[in-house]
């Protein structure tokens, strides 16, 4: 059985629009035969398909093959946009998922959902991931609407005029702010790299913290909390404490901000922390005050 649970986004929404939304590589015809033959169950009761939804409630799918693919196929057809301008889209990437199509991403990655998103909704355009992040981490993905909007939308990358804010769980507990400084890998060599950081919550053996990306470089935040002892939690690369129900490193990003091409007033992108961290650290009896 598959159970789906209405998001805030969601409330009001009839049954049958919450399994358009849901399911969207299922025909209709299809779905109103599920609701018609009473094979659903809303919060553990009967499903009428006249009920509205409201956060939270949940509705079970019954065990099928076709229903499983359809719904394998409409989770490759969904994506959660932040926000959208005229000259470039932002989707909230989840934790697992690539960016780009790569050895063992080919068949899913968020820039094919993102382009197969636009061509179901005949959008007349190509969306160009501008920057990237690590498969396990979660945050704002910033995709430009064709090659002059990423090109000018990657010079405020090279630039160094993006702010990029993360929120990471790490072992042990550091002052209430600070910098990284330990220089990274890149391109066979060792190069400066610079993050900034404050402590959110701590606790006895582990400290939540805010982070900022002064530099670019692959894997910096992870690399350097390694090496300054503190490694995040669940990131086995980095020998980082392995906590139960956590597959990826806890690296999240929280906020993505750059200058607007067109009139210069800046864009900010705020992206709230999964639920699936949430709960790791309420697993460590710690919470997210303030960001």
């Amino acid at each position: 059985m598959t159970r789906l649970i209405a998001s805030d986004k969601e409330d009001g929404l009839s049954i049958d629009c919450f399994l358009q939304r849901r399911i969207p590589a299922a025909p209709s015809a299809y779905l109103r035969q599920l609701v018609r033959k009473g094979r659903l169950r809303l919060n553990g009761g009967p499903c009428s398909g006249l009920e509205t939804l409201q956060p939270g409630d949940a509705l079970v799918l019954p065990a099928s093959r076709r229903l499983a693919e359809l719904l394998d196929m409409g989770q490759r057809q969904q994506i959660d946009i932040l926000l959208e301008g005229p000259d470039f889209l932002v989707v909230c990437k989840p934790a697992g998922l690539a960016v780009h199509r790569s050895v063992g991403h080919e068949a899913d990655n968020l820039a094919d959902r993102v382009n197969l998103w636009l061509q179901r909704h005949r959008r007349p355009y190509r969306a160009l991931p501008v920057h990237r992040l690590d498969v396990g981490t979660s945050g704002p993905l910033l995709f430009a609407k064709g090659r002059r909007a990423a090109a000018a939308l990657g010079g405020f990358f090279m630039a160094g005029q993006v702010e990029k804010n993360y929120l990471a769980l790490v072992s042990g507990t550091l002052p209430e702010q600070g910098e990284l400084l330990s220089p990274v890998p890149a391109k066979g060599r060792l190069r400066s790299a610079v993050t900034r950081y404050r402590t959110l919550s701590r606790s006895r053996h582990h400290t939540l913290l805010q982070l900022e990306l002064i530099s670019g470089r692959k894997h910096q935040i992870r690399r350097q909390l390694a090496d300054a002892g503190h490694p995040l939690v669940n990131d086995r690369r980095y020998g980082g404490d392995m906590l139960p129900n956590g597959r990826w490193p806890f690296l999240h990003c929280s906020r993505l901000a750059w200058p607007g091409t067109a009139d210069q007033s800046l864009q900010v992108v705020v992206c709230p922390l999964p639920a699936q961290l949430t709960t790791l650290l309420r697993a460590v009896n710690l919470t997210l005050v303030d960001s």
